[in-house]
């Protein structure tokens, strides 16, 4: 009985409290206590702040690194080549995705173990490939920068990480079985890997950006991508056979013992930002702008004006709120600026010989008799 009683009691005043903070808001945009924030608009191009579209070439070394045949090899560096254009969408601050189309070649060399590396020689192969990828960039200096550096904000370092699909086209020339020859009838290794599900491999890697201007970027990056294929190096087909010992071809596959070549390119690259805002949005760090607004602040030294427009009859009263702005000199007034008639006569108080007692104005406020 109590408790539905105290229930009787609560639900008019709930209810009351509920109508009383409600905001009233159109059926496009929800309320400021469901959004969080009462200046609420249509998120649309017209209300970006910064472009957030780049696109960025560029090119350098690519080298065949974990694999059975290397692009290091006797001490010595065999030299390729990488390419790469990019669409580049900036999602937030932090993150942001890239369509890459990355085309070159590398060299490469090894030698078999035994008897047979003794016949063959060093191995030289060549990769050229064509690489579609979906790439993902994370803004490492935009995630864990210093709340108390204000520092100009030229450089960035990014971390990168996806997927993508790829061609190639591999060459295999040694001294014995993949040589050109009439008598016996031999020819070099041609492996040809199309564009297909099969060709999928990953790549992740860093980059240091610098900001030329509001238009230009450069980088310097390095990306290592495990192709997943022990194709890829050109060291022969990966059938069974190709690891079975006992088996007679050769054994470029056994050199290392890993099923998946990988390779790594360095490239120096120049990303050409798009749009017309002053700024790009992977060069802006909100929480960088809220604290340095907030010092501002806090750094600034602020005057108290009282009667900023000033008080024209010295009433005491500011003209802000002075209901009455030509005040007698010497009247007393009230907190509007209005001289006391404290009989309600009609006669200021300042005029009034009589100011308790309601009189004449004729007679300085006092009856007649």
């Amino acid at each position: 009985m109590k408790l539905g009683l105290l229930l009787l009691a609560i639900l008019p005043i709930a209810t009351y409290a509920q109508d009383s903070i409600a905001v009233n808001s159109t059926n496009e945009f929800p309320n400021t206590f469901s959004s969080g924030s009462a200046d609420i608009k249509r998120f649309d191009n017209k209300a970006r702040k910064f472009n957030d579209w780049a696109i960025s070439i560029g090119g350098g070394g690519a080298f065949m690194t974990n694999a059975d045949l290397t692009s290091f090899y006797d001490k010595k560096i065999n030299w390729g080549y990488n390419t790469y254009v990019s669409i580049d969408k900036q999602i937030s601050h932090t993150f942001g995705v890239s369509i890459v189309y990355q085309r070159g070649e590398t060299n490469q060399k090894g030698m078999q173990d035994g008897l047979r590396g003794q016949l063959a020689g060093v191995g030289v192969a060549k990769t050229k490939y064509n690489q579609i990828a979906l790439i993902g960039d994370i803004n490492l200096s935009n995630l864990l920068r210093r709340v108390d550096n204000h520092s100009p904000y030229r450089w960035a370092v990014h971390a990168y990480g996806g997927f993508g699909f790829q061609n190639f086209n591999t060459s295999l020339h040694d001294n014995d079985e993949f040589r050109w020859s009439s008598n016996p009838k031999r020819v070099p290794l041609f492996i040809n890997q199309n564009l297909d599900i099969n060709s999928l491999y990953y790549q992740l890697g860093a980059g240091l950006k610098y900001k030329v201007s509001k238009l230009i970027d450069i980088e310097a990056r390095a990306m290592y991508i495990i192709s997943g294929d022990d194709e890829f190096d050109g060291g022969g087909y990966a059938g069974p056979h190709d690891y079975d010992p006992k088996s007679s071809n050769s054994k470029y596959n056994m050199i290392n013992d890993k099923r998946s070549d990988n390779m790594l390119t360095v490239n120096l690259g120049v990303s050409f930002k798009l749009g017309k805002h002053a700024s790009h949005l992977a060069w802006h760090d909100p929480l960088q702008e809220a604290y340095y607004k907030t010092n501002v602040l806090e750094n600034t030294t602020q005057e108290f004006v009282v009667c900023e427009s000033g008080d024209k009859d010295n009433d005491g009263v500011c003209d802000d709120w002075d209901r009455q702005l030509d005040t007698p000199a010497g009247a007393r007034v009230d907190g509007a600026g209005v001289a006391l008639d404290m009989d309600l006569d009609g006669v200021i108080d300042l005029y009034d010989k009589c100011v308790t007692v309601p009189g004449s104005p004729e007679n300085n406020g006092c009856p007649i008799k």
